[in-house]
């Protein structure tokens, strides 16, 4: 498209031809009429132009890499789309906490544009208090339901209206120390009894059996909780008591909290209690690279760190590997999980601008681009096959085994994603005093069990895709 200033010089260019040509002599004209002359003396008429339309301006909160003030996020989206588009802009703030930073703005009626969220449970609490613009007119105009595999769009649902886009797609898995596995002769684990006999061979070797840690992140107690519900009691119970069918103190429930119990009271988990409070992120990390712990039960969010960040030269040379989380069948089991979700501010003014921005960071494009070259993990979008050339072909094998385990059925739930909000809080901030020795297995389970059946009354439960 040419410039506002292109036409105003070829519209001046007309009037000035029509003037000369006004003006030149003719050979057998009248002479003109006294009105004429008046109308001859009048300057030109120049209709105006119409000014270039101002963008409209939209704000996002981002938590930047390792503290710094830029993300590759920074690179790979959010400089290309204001680029790109031609009627929004989009102002990427970072925030160390973006999370918490946006919380508490919407409850102070306010917030970015754009509302990103740890996962689909805490989009509950936003909806019911007024805070999320509905999508799906957003949806049948931009194409969402295209671009989505068919279940994704579904989680993002609140009393049948969509709310919220998923992100980060993403699984948890045993990352282990491999060449520390192979000098001690160890065999990666298939069971729950053999990652048990295994966890006791390693702390008699004097090594840290698992490098876990909350200090941080609070809620990372869930991935816990989680793993050892799905893995020990088994998908098929879970997905029973999240639809209403069975209660959460069932006997393999039990079972399954007295046995993560268990490996915090043995300090198979960094140590000891005090140090699984207390180790920095880069620490316990660094312990699984340099061989000072062994085995890793994490999301795929870490896969890049793990890979590019903590087995390094510097960390003493040592080589990784992943198996799928142990269960008690023996199946390999992976947890279905999104890590991160976006929707649009009810109090937003320009919620088309930010249905633009959100159609550009859910393309495929932008998705193969983000797992590229950021690691980070794509959203549940139709990517194409060629998607995963370029990444480390440990990393690729995870999505390539989440994918065929899904299609066979040899799926779990994480909790962030398939519990409502105050149970999955409960679900992370109780099990410490089952730790702690303040409750039993039961008496927690209890406990979940009374508000998740206040909340599943209420209809309050995300939409937990048929197994």
């Amino acid at each position: 498209m040419k410039s506002p200033k292109f036409f105003t010089s070829i519209t001046l260019l007309l009037i000035a031809v029509l003037l000369i040509s006004s003006c030149a002599p003719k050979t057998s004209q009248a002479e003109p009429t006294k009105q004429e002359a008046v109308e001859a003396t009048k300057p030109p008429v120049v209709e105006p132009t119409q000014a270039p339309q101002e963008k409209a301006k939209i704000t996002l909160y981002y938590t930047p890499d390792e503290g710094s003030e830029s993300s590759c996020w920074n690179d790979v989206s959010f400089i290309p789309f204001n680029e790109k588009s031609k009627t929004v802009t989009l102002e990427a703030v970072p925030q160390m906490d973006s999370w918490g930073t946006t919380r508490t703005a919407l409850a102070g009626g306010a917030g970015p544009d754009v509302i990103m969220t740890p996962g689909p449970s805490f989009v509950y609490e936003l909806v019911q208090a007024g805070q999320l613009m509905p999508l799906d007119d957003f949806a049948t105009t931009y194409g969402w339901k295209d671009s989505f595999v068919p279940w994704a769009l579904s989680l993002g649902e609140v009393e049948g209206k969509l709310y919220s886009l998923s992100a980060e797609l993403e699984t948890l898995v045993l990352y282990y120390n491999k060449t520390l596995f192979e000098k001690n002769g160890w065999t990666p684990p298939k069971t729950i009894e053999e990652l048990w006999m295994l966890a006791e061979k390693i702390q008699a070797a004097g090594i840290i059996p698992f490098a876990h840690s909350n200090e941080g992140w609070r809620p990372a107690n869930e991935w816990h909780v989680g793993e050892f519900l799905n893995h020990v009691a088994g998908p098929e119970k879970v997905y029973e008591a999240l639809t209403g069918k069975i209660p959460w103190t069932d006997p393999d429930f039990v079972r399954a909290i007295d046995l993560l119990n268990e490996a915090q009271q043995k300090k198979w988990f960094m140590g000891g209690l005090e140090l699984y409070y207390t180790t920095p992120w880069d620490d316990w990390h660094n312990a699984l690279g340099s061989g000072e712990a062994a085995m890793n039960i994490e999301g795929t969010w870490s896969a890049y760190d793990i890979n590019e960040v903590y087995f390094t030269e510097e960390n003493g040379g040592n080589e990784w590997d992943w198996i799928p989380v142990p269960s008690s069948s023996g199946k390999a089991i992976f947890d279905i999980g999104i890590g991160s979700t976006w929707s649009i501010n009810a109090k937003t003014k320009n919620p088309d601008a930010v249905a633009e921005f959100l159609t550009f960071w859910f393309s495929p494009e932008v998705q193969t681009r983000l797992l590229v070259e950021c690691g980070a993990a794509p959203a549940p979008v139709r990517l194409e096959a060629e998607a995963m050339s370029g990444v480390d072909p440990r990393i690729a094998s995870i999505f390539e085994e989440f994918t065929k385990a899904s299609d066979k059925g040899d799926y779990g739930y994480t909790t962030w994603t398939f519990w409502p909000p105050k149970s999955d809080v409960y679900i992370w901030e109780e099990i410490e005093k089952v730790w702690a020795g303040e409750m039993t297995s039961k008496e927690y389970l209890q406990g979940l069990q009374d508000i998740f059946a206040v909340e599943f009354t209420a209809g309050e439960i995300p939409p937990i895709p048929k197994r």
